[in-house]
């Protein structure tokens, strides 16, 4: 048996190869311009905001909120796989070396995130409060510790638990995390230590019920199986990832909407088409994220050249996306068998699509209402939507 620091070390330079593989498609030129242009209307929104920002606006609870809540969310990234459940028994007693590397590497992937949170809210910060500039970091070197804690924090519950309640355990943490950054905004140093100490001991405890136990190798695994298929899943709106089968519901709360296709055999493919978006989670979570993103955008941002690139790029990725991940069924279907026109499928996705993205720009419209020339970024839409459909390969 390898030492499992080495282990670790193989497993870790797998994990970073396949991800890289997956987001080098993620972050293409239209995708970084697009960040661009968000990440400075955003930083513009927030300047303008802040100049006349009121003196009482509440930003210490707002920002324990968040943090804490950022802190609470401390998942395990502990890279087991299925066989491990069995060929790492031998090895049960030092499988604390492999935990030690695996919680770094959760601790310094997960930090970054709190930390440009709190980054971000210095400037709201100096302007409301009466705080130092020592203070201020100071507290963020306290938001750093807690993350650490955290991490131990919910390791040591999900081994000794099971992961079972853990949502109960993450708003434990929220709260004593949450109530311990306030106390430090506030300046109240003695509060704080205690809010830690009292965070340090309800950790401690299940540190303690650790030692107990067997290593739960059936849960690190599920959770990481469901970590990296979150991944996939998400690399999946930008490439194709073969491996990768969607998930089906049957979402009844929706079906009134297939009342809208008439019954007719000329609507055949358009009814199965239309279910398939609707009951195949990557294909319809796809386009309910796009089509929420564009919508916050153009309530939001003010500057409606910023928000007309950005619908339009949602559009067309909405647009393309949907349309390859509808035509690619290639397995056998039941329809099939019936005679019907070759270009009846093509046909269906392409009125599928168009009735997905003019509901898309009927939301964007109806959430940009109280902007400037709201309807521009509806055409904008639907313009780039038929182009998209027309000119991309089926």
């Amino acid at each position: 048996m390898k030492n499992l620091r080495d282990v670790w070390s193989s497993r870790f330079m797998h994990y970073i190869g396949e991800v890289q593989k997956y987001m080098q498609f993620i972050f293409t030129g239209h995708i970084a311009i697009v960040l661009v242009f968000l990440v400075g209307a955003g930083g513009y929104q927030y300047s303008e905001w802040l100049k006349n920002v009121q003196l009482d606006f509440p930003a210490e609870i707002v920002i324990a909120i968040i943090v804490g809540i950022l802190l609470a969310f401390s998942r395990p990234t502990s890279l087991l796989r299925e066989p491990d459940q069995v060929y790492l028994l031998p090895v049960e007693s030092k499988m604390s070396q492999y935990f030690k590397k695996a919680l770094a590497w959760t601790f310094w992937s997960q930090v970054w995130i709190v930390a440009i949170v709190y980054i971000v809210s210095i400037p709201l910060l100096m302007a409301v409060t009466d705080l130092t500039t020592i203070e201020i970091w100071a507290v963020f070197v306290l938001m750093i510790v807690l993350k650490f804690l955290s991490v131990l924090g919910e390791f040591s519950y999900r081994y000794s638990e099971r992961g079972k309640l853990i949502w109960v355990d993450r708003l434990i943490r929220a709260i004593i995390f949450g109530v311990t950054i306030y106390m430090a905004l506030q300046a109240q140093l003695l509060f704080a230590i205690v809010a830690t100490v009292i965070g340090c001991i309800y950790i401690l405890i299940f540190r303690k019920k650790c030692k107990d136990e067997p290593v739960p190798y059936e849960h690190f695994v599920e959770l990481e199986q469901n970590r990296m298929m979150s991944f996939y899943r998400f690399a999946n709106y930008f490439t194709d990832v073969p491996h990768l089968r969607g998930i089906i519901r049957r979402r009844a709360w929706l079906n009134w909407l297939y009342t809208f296709i008439p019954y007719k055999k000329e609507n055949t493919q358009k009814y199965l088409v239309f279910r398939t978006f609707v009951r195949t989670d990557d294909h319809f979570y796809l386009w309910l994220r796009l089509t929420v993103i564009s919508a916050v955008i153009a309530a939001f941002v003010d500057i409606p050249f910023v928000t007309w690139i950005v619908v339009g790029a949602l559009s067309f990725a909405s647009t393309i996306q949907l349309k390859q991940a509808l035509l690619a069924s290639g397995e056998f279907r039941m329809d099939m068998l019936y005679p019907l026109p070759d270009h009846a499928r093509k046909t269906a996705v392409q009125q599928i699509v168009r009735l997905a993205m003019i509901t898309q720009a009927i939301i964007v419209g109806i959430c940009s209402v109280m902007q400037p020339m709201f309807y521009i970024g509806i055409v904008i839409i639907i313009v780039v939507s038929e182009i998209t459909s027309k000119v991309s390969k089926p």
